[in-house]
C-alpha cells in the first residue's frame, strides 16, 4: 500500500488491485498471461485507474455500456429500487418488471407481445431456442460458423467459432456459412453474388438436414465478435422467406447490437425484416446490472397459454435489473441517444475511420453502422493475410499505453464506444488509433 493520506487512510494503488486480482479466475484467458487493465471509475465515455490515468472507452467494455458509465438517471433508479424491494421471486407480479417489459415492447414490432427475462445474453439465446423447440416440436438448430451466441450449454453449441469445440455437448446443432464478401466462401465478386450464393447454400443445408427436423435458425442480425459483418442487401429477407416456407422459427440475436448500437432501437430495422424471436441483453440497461431477455411473438405466446413452458430462472425479472432497464430506456428517449448514435456514428466516427484506410495499408477493410465499427487488419492488402498475433498484441498494448480501451478480436480492431460519446472524444480516440497503426504499418 502507499503512504498514508491526510485522512489517515492508505490510498489504493494500481498494484494493490493487481495483487488482489491474482485470486480471480478470468474468462477466455490463459491465466498466467492475463494482464488486466486496472479500472477505478468512469463517467460517460471516460474511465480512469487509481493513479489518475484516464482512458477513452472505445470498447463500451464488452459492447454494453450504450448510455455511458454512471448515468445519473440509472444510478438513481437503482438506489430507489434497492430502498423499495431488492429481490422477489419471478412467479410474482412486480410493478417494475411490468414497466420494463412495456418499455421494451414499445420499441418492438407489434407481433411481439411478451418479454421473458433472463440473466444475460447467453441464457436469452438458450431460452429462445428452447421456446422454438417446444413450439415446433422439432429439434435441430441452424446457426452460422461466424457467430457468437454465449457460453451456456446450448448457446455455445450454437456459436460458430472455435470456442464451441471443447463444449459441444448440446445436441442438434448444424452450422452454415453466412455472407462475408471480403473473405468469401462462395467465390463471389459482388455483394449480390455473395448474397444469392449464401442463400442457396443455406437452402441446401435446410434440404439436406430435413426441413421437418429444424426448429430454428439463429443469427446475429449483424455478427459482432465474428467481425461486424454487415449482411448484404436482401440476405436477411431471403433467410426470412426460407424460414417461413419451411415452418422454421427465425431468431435474431440482438444481444450486442440492440438498443441503439447501430443507430436504431433494433438492428433488424435497417433490413426491413422481422424475426419470430429476438434476444437482447447488454445495451438494454448498459450492463449496469446483469440482465437479458427474449421478445416473444403472439403465436408462441398463444401456444404457451395452454402448454407449460419448460424453462425458468431464479432471477428472471430481478427488480434491480428491471429498474435499470426502465431508467436506461427513458434516458435514451429523453436525451435522444439513439439519434445521436446514428448521427455522430455515421457522420463523424465512420468517416474518420474510413479516412484511416487511405493512410494505412495495414487496414484491409472497414465495416460499420452507427457506433458499431470494425477495422480488419492485414499483413498485405493483396493477399489479405490476417495481421499476425504479435502485431495485434503490440497494437493492443500501445493503445492502452496511450489511453484508449479497445475491443480486439483476432485481426480486428472493433471501434464500439458508448453511444453518448462526444465528437471531440471520438477525434482524440481516432488520433490514438492512427498513431498506434503507424507503429505497426
Amino acid at each position: 500500500m502507499g503512504e498514508l493520506s491526510q485522512s489517515g487512510i492508505k490510498p489504493i494503488l494500481n498494484q494493490d488491485v493487481i495483487d488482489l486480482d491474482k485470486s480471480v479466475f478470468h474468462s477466455w484467458s490463459i491465466q498466467e498471461s492475463a494482464q488486466p487493465v486496472v479500472i477505478a471509475g468512469g463517467l460517460g465515455s471516460i474511465m480512469w485507474d487509481f493513479e489518475g490515468k484516464e482512458y477513452i472507452d472505445f470498447s463500451s467494455q464488452l459492447v454494453n455500456t450504450n448510455i455511458g458509465h454512471q448515468h445519473p438517471k440509472v444510478i438513481d433508479a437503482l438506489k430507489a429500487q434497492a430502498e423499495t424491494l431488492v429481490t422477489v421471486a419471478p412467479a410474482t407480479a412486480n410493478y417494475t418488471r411490468g414497466l420494463a417489459a412495456q418499455r421494451i415492447l414499445s420499441h418492438a414490432p407489434d407481433k411481439f407481445t411478451k418479454v421473458f427475462f433472463t440473466n444475460a445474453g447467453a441464457d436469452a439465446n438458450e431460452n429462445a431456442i428452447r421456446m422454438a423447440r417446444q413450439f415446433t416440436g422439432r429439434d435441430k438448430v441452424l446457426s452460422a460458423y461466424r457467430s457468437y451466441h454465449g457460453n451456456t450449454g446450448t448457446a455455445i453449441a450454437a456459436t460458430g467459432d472455435f470456442r464451441r469445440m471443447p463444449n459441444e455437448y448440446s445436441r442438434g446443432h448444424v452450422h452454415f456459412f453466412n455472407p462475408y464478401l471480403y473473405r468469401t466462401e462462395f467465390d463471389a465478386n459482388t455483394e449480390e453474388e455473395e448474397c444469392q450464393r449464401a442463400l442457396s447454400h443455406l437452402k441446401r443445408t435446410i434440404e439436406c438436414e430435413g426441413s421437418h427436423t429444424i426448429a430454428a435458425i439463429i443469427l446475429e442480425t449483424i455478427p459482432g465478435t465474428a467481425g461486424l459483418l454487415i449482411p448484404p442487401k436482401g440476405y436477411l429477407q431471403g433467410v426470412r422467406e426460407l424460414a417461413t416456407k419451411y415452418g422454421i422459427q427465425l431468431i435474431f440475436d440482438e444481444v450486442m447490437m440492440g438498443f441503439g448500437r447501430t443507430g436504431r432501437w433494433f438492428a433488424f430495422e435497417h433490413f426491413d425484416v422481422v424475426p419470430d424471436l429476438v434476444t437482447f441483453a447488454k445495451g438494454v440497461n448498459s450492463g449496469y446490472v446483469p440482465v437479458g431477455g427474449v421478445l416473444v411473438n403472439s403465436d408462441i405466446v398463444e401456444y404457451f397459454k395452454h402448454h407449460m413452458f419448460m424453462g425458468g430462472l431464479t432471477y428472471s425479472g430481478h427488480p434491480l435489473a428491471m429498474a435499470t432497464i426502465v431508467a436506461a430506456i427513458d434516458a435514451m428517449e429523453e436525451e435522444g441517444i439513439i439519434g445521436h448514435a446514428d448521427r455522430v456514428g455515421n457522420q463523424v466516427l465512420g468517416p474518420m475511420l474510413l479516412k484511416l484506410k487511405e493512410q494505412h495499408s495495414v487496414i484491409g477493410e472497414i465495416r460499420g453502422l452507427g457506433m458499431f465499427w470494425a477495422l480488419e487488419l492485414v499483413e498485405d492488402a493483396e493477399s489479405r493475410e490476417p495481421l499476425c498475433d504479435s502485431k495485434m498484441a503490440k497494437l493492443k498494448t500501445s493503445l492502452i499505453e496511450k489511453g484508449l480501451l479497445s475491443f480486439i478480436v483476432n485481426n480486428r480492431l472493433h471501434v464500439v464506444p458508448p453511444l453518448v460519446i462526444r465528437a471531440d472524444e471520438i477525434e482524440r480516440g481516432v488520433a490514438i488509433i492512427e498513431e498506434c497503426l503507424t507503429l505497426i504499418d
